[in-house]
């Protein structure tokens, strides 16, 4: 029986002639996977027939844009997700789904191999082959550009030579990964971190200096998660959805950063992701009025390291399931709503409310009402303080020796 591989497909040109680069150089039978993740552009009808078109002996296509809001981009929301307290993951949490159904596919097909598409300078080859093999350890992993050889100069001349449908010309100067928690951009006059971006980099964004009249917005929560914008109940992919129309008109969600890569590499990155930041922004400030103080202290903690996981490609690790359990534990409470004002480029909280908030307007109130004991404070800050007035006190001492 012929060996057969699973490759992850996208339609373009490279993966396009994957295909066949890979069959040639194993003698393989090439399985296409190709996954919706909110990345816009073609029909997966249309991508499926060009990968068959191709080469490929079998195209598997996954609608998965519901799975990646529900099971991937909610969690990320819930742990204030933010590499660098800047990045919302948008590629990072595509991949392990990604990773799912070519595992999947995998299975049904009979395929003994993953491909993929990466370089060996970045963090996608570790989050797809380490997903990989975390859920299916027998399965073996290629990269075509890593491990084939295959360049952009030698996938123009094989898409020529075999008269390939698919487009050779068009060379897009930036590379870019997008799906609908967000796009990333990179390479080309990026790489000169002295450089600014320009305007052509931008597509989920308008540019904030010339905004719209601001645009003010309800975000109903439930449980961490928003259930409701302006009162009309909403999925966690519409939301997404909305939100990044909504946000992205008024520029909210342009991220320019140098990061630090899992292999070791500094990177200049650009990022858009305008429902990201602004939904991020309004659960953090609902679990600032729902979250006890400690809880939310740690949660911090935390939220930080799962962050740093699924940068690192650990989805499926058990550090990170353990994670997931301490996060979910604290959403408890998290129900509410949240107003926000989206204008030039913020997303700004303007109001709170939760029948389980934990803010008490009797305790806070400096005005008729206030129920907070003050005749307390002296005693608790005599208590807190004499840890710090003891050891002032002896390093004092210490000097007049």
């Amino acid at each position: 029986m012929t060996e057969r591989i699973v490759l992850a497909y996208s339609g373009g040109l490279d993966t396009s002639v994957a295909i066949g680069w890979i069959a040639d150089a194993t003698g393989a039978e090439v399985v296409a996977v190709a996954v919706d993740v909110g990345q816009g552009g073609e029909d997966l009808e249309v991508i499926r027939q060009r990968a068959l078109d191709c080469g490929a002996v079998e195209a598997y296509v996954a609608d998965a844009r519901d799975e990646f809001a529900n099971e991937y981009c909610m969690p990320a929301l819930k742990a204030n997700a933010l590499y660098h307290d800047k990045y919302p993951l948008v590629s990072a949490l595509s991949r392990p789904v990604i990773v799912k159904h070519l595992v999947a596919a995998a299975k049904q097909f009979g395929a003994t191999t993953v491909a993929h598409g990466c370089t060996g300078k970045g963090n996608d080859q570790v989050r797809f082959e380490v997903g990989i093999v975390s859920l299916a350890p027998e399965l073996k992993c290629i990269a075509p550009v890593r491990d084939l050889a295959l360049t952009r100069d030698r996938a123009i001349e094989y898409a020529e030579r075999h008269s390939l449908p698919i487009a050779t010309t068009k060379k897009n100067p930036f590379s870019i990964d997008q799906n609908v928690w967000g796009r990333a951009v990179e390479t080309g006059f990026l790489e000169d971190i002295w450089n600014a971006p320009t305007k052509d980099v931008y597509d989920y964004t308008d540019d904030p200096a010339f905004p719209p009249v601001p645009d003010e917005v309800l975000i109903a929560f439930e449980r961490g998660i928003p259930v409701a914008i302006d009162g009309q109940a909403v999925t966690p992919l519409q939301a997404i959805v909305e939100m990044n129309r909504r946000a992205g008109a008024q520029g909210v969600g342009r991220i320019d950063i140098v990061e630090d890569r899992l292999v070791g590499i500094k990177s200049r990155e650009i990022y858009e992701a305008p429902g990201a930041i602004a939904l991020i922004e309004a659960h953090r400030e609902l679990e600032n009025v729902t979250i006890e103080r400690e809880q939310a202290r740690f949660k911090k903690r935390i939220a930080d390291e799962w962050t740093e996981l699924v940068y690192d490609g650990m989805w499926s690790s058990p550090l990170k399931r353990s994670l997931d359990a301490f996060i979910d534990d604290t959403q408890e409470y998290v129900t509410g709503e949240i107003r926000m004002d989206l204008h030039g480029g913020k997303a700004t909280v303007t109001g709170r409310r939760s029948s389980v908030g934990l803010y008490d307007f009797n305790l806070a109130t400096y005005d008729e009402g206030d129920t907070f004991d003050q005749s307390a404070a002296r005693g608790f800050i005599e208590i807190y303080g004499l840890a710090a007035k003891q050891a002032a006190a002896r390093a004092a001492a210490q000097q007049g020796l």
